[in-house]
């Protein structure tokens, strides 16, 4: 707690405001009051600093993008039980995820995004590759059907990998697209 206030905002004004005392004491201004004005002026600074910003959204990047190697791997340790190319897809899920978890700031600054991308790796992902694997070998074999749910979701959670990382470089993209136009105007 202690160790969190020294480094706040909060203290740092305070310290800004003790070290302009300490300037009017040295250049003759407070004279022998000066130990009162330095207090006064860091509790100044220190009250009317703002306060630090509350994050209740926690920053779970690492986490999740531990999560999301351990799933990869098991699911490659299973390719064997799997169909055709579903081990690829998960990969390539797991490259937009990757990609989305290592900016965990800009994440967590919108709690929407967040929330997609724990849910893409913490439940459907997991959900659906679960489910599948726990069938029996033969039965999953036997019953066709089985594998063609599993193609079908993972076609759909790649889907909305896809969707999360277009609202993820939203901005980016209008951007380009802004520059785009002012250099056809520009040669216009």
């Amino acid at each position: 707690m202690m160790l969190r206030y020294l480094g706040s905002t909060k203290n740092l004004a305070g310290c800004v405001g003790g070290l302009i005392g300490i300037v009017l004491y040295l250049t003759g201004v407070t004279g022998g009051f000066w130990p009162f004005v330095v207090v006064a002026l860091y509790a100044a600074g220190a009250l009317l600093a703002p306060g630090e910003k509350v994050r209740l959204v926690p920053d779970t990047s690492a986490e999740l993008r531990e999560s999301l190697e351990t799933l990869v791997r098991r699911v490659s340790a299973q390719a064997s039980r799997m169909p055709p190319s579903t081990v690829d897809t998960v990969e390539r899920v797991a490259e937009v995820l990757r990609d989305l978890l290592a900016q965990p700031a800009r994440l967590s600054a919108d709690p929407d995004l967040q929330h997609a991308v724990v849910r893409l790796v913490r439940t459907d992902l997991p959900l659906s590759l679960e489910t599948y694997l726990n069938l029996p070998w033969w039965f999953a074999a036997r019953r066709a059907g089985a594998g063609g749910e599993l193609v079908a979701q993972l076609g759909l959670l790649e889907t909305e990998a896809h969707r999360v990382a277009e609202r993820f470089y939203a901005a980016e993209v209008d951007r380009q697209a802004d520059h785009t136009r002012y250099l056809r105007d520009r040669d216009a």
